[in-house]
């Protein structure tokens, strides 16, 4: 099966173009925008595990190695589209839009961190595996219903296909043509658990034929094909012709989170050397640098611009008013019931915060 579904690339691992007929459209203003985003939020994904380390926000989920992937599928969305991100998807979210602080609100387990800006259709992550599947299923469909040109994408991990969410959202978007695109960072890993291990097929695409939907297997670390393949799913999904399933082989260097240790279940030696390999920014960077548009001054701007904005929105986040204990209660019901009340009034009496 799996020569069914080749991994399709643009770009290869030495920066050489693989597909010359997409020469034409790798601009110099695209691809040094595609370099500034990635960059930009490998750098937040390394000072949220700092932040972690030292205490300042909650556990983390890291996704450094998966930059191509975010950054290639959000910059092909048009604004009014609808994201719906997994909890790590919020290189994704940054590149779309996303509010810095927000995002680390979220990780400070704050509620206010799933509000998107104003405008932006970015729906919280889908923490529980696959459920956002079918919520991006129905928000696309409700788009058609409305007449407009609205798409949406949905990202998931390997293991989120094992899950009834994954199929029952597929299936609805299949049968009623919904403008979607179901976009899979397939990390081999589900947790500590190897892809051969949670499925026997031999590919995540190949289950798109179930569905009677295309089926696209792409190198995930090269930007250039994630952001084709993903417009092209888009504009399939605006002209009415329904969802795709692109499944977008990655890696991801870390852990599953920062309570995660990845050395228990993975030769950690398999991601040093992915770094010197097949890391997206170091692949892109090889061919700005084949291409004569790398320009080392211009990149250390681009990273201190980057590491300015990140440093302001922590201490946006950290400035930001304390959160009221009492609204873990408040908002469980309408109206509160006795055994709620009675347990709030226990818990601020417990903290000092009422009687």
């Amino acid at each position: 099966m799996e020569n069914h579904f080749p991994i399709r690339r643009i770009l290869d691992e030495n920066g050489n173009i693989v597909s010359p007929e997409y020469k034409g459209k790798l601009t110099e203003k695209l691809v040094k925008e595609f370099y500034k985003q990635m960059t930009r939020i490998r750098i937040f994904d390394r000072k949220a595990i700092s932040l972690q380390r030292q205490g300042r926000i909650g556990t983390y989920a890291p996704f450094e190695g998966q930059e191509a992937s975010q950054v290639g599928t959000a910059a092909a969305l048009d604004p009014n589209d609808w994201m719906f991100p997994t909890y790590r998807d919020h290189g994704a979210a940054m590149t779309f839009g996303h509010s810095l602080r927000n995002i680390l609100l979220f990780w400070n387990g704050r509620n206010e961190g799933c509000i998107p800006p104003d405008g932006k259709k970015i729906f919280p992550p889908g923490i529980p595996i696959a459920t956002q599947i079918p919520h991006a299923a129905g928000a696309a469909f409700a788009e058609r219903k409305k007449g407009t040109a609205n798409a949406a994408i949905a990202y998931f991990g390997d293991g989120a296909t094992s899950e009834g969410d994954f199929h029952e959202g597929i299936n609805f978007a299949s049968v009623f043509k919904a403008p979607v695109v179901f976009f899979n960072q397939n990390n081999q890993y589900a947790i500590s658990v190897p892809i051969h291990k949670q499925m026997n097929s031999k590919t995540i695409a190949q289950k798109a034929l179930a569905y009677d939907m295309p089926g696209v297997r792409i190198d995930g670390n090269d930007i250039f094909i994630v952001y084709f393949e993903t417009l092209k799913a888009l504009e399939r999904a605006r002209n009415g012709e329904g969802p795709t399933l692109i499944e977008a082989v990655t890696w991801r260097y870390g852990a599953h989170t920062t309570a995660d240790d990845p050395s228990k279940y993975r030769d950690q030696a398999n991601s040093i050397n992915r770094r010197q390999e097949t890391d997206p920014i170091l692949r892109l960077e090889r061919w700005m640098k084949n291409e004569g548009i790398y320009n080392e001054k211009w990149v250390q701007a681009a990273e201190e611009e980057a590491s300015a904005e990140i440093d302001q929105a922590v201490a946006e986040m950290e400035n930001f008013p304390p959160a009221d204990p009492a609204a873990i209660f408040d908002y469980v019901f309408a109206e509160p019931t006795w055994q709620i009340q009675q347990q709030k009034e226990e818990y601020l009496k417990l903290i000092g915060g009422g009687k």
